[in-house]
């Protein structure tokens, strides 16, 4: 699948996808949605270079890379924490 508004550059995070253009990773906008921060909110306070749309194509990405994943859950009872 290829995305226009996602780039892949090895000397860049060492290849990291981010928003094209910028050093922004997908992982950044990601971890940002994750606190709860709106688009604007992301946009308005940490990234104003990037727009809405930049921030779906992070989500889309994100999707893309799940669908063709396999998960298996372990009972919480076999949960090992290291």
């Amino acid at each position: 699948m290829k995305f226009k508004r996602i780039s892949s550059n090895p000397k860049i995070y060492g290849g990291k996808p981010c928003v094209k253009g910028t050093r922004i990773t997908v992982t950044m906008v990601l971890d940002l949605l994750e606190d709860g921060l709106s688009f604007n909110e992301i946009i308005r306070d940490y990234y104003p270079h990037i727009t809405v749309d930049d921030i779906r194509a992070c989500l889309q990405y994100a999707k893309a890379l799940l669908e063709g994943e396999e998960f298996y859950f372990v009972p919480s009872n076999e949960l090992v924490l290291a």
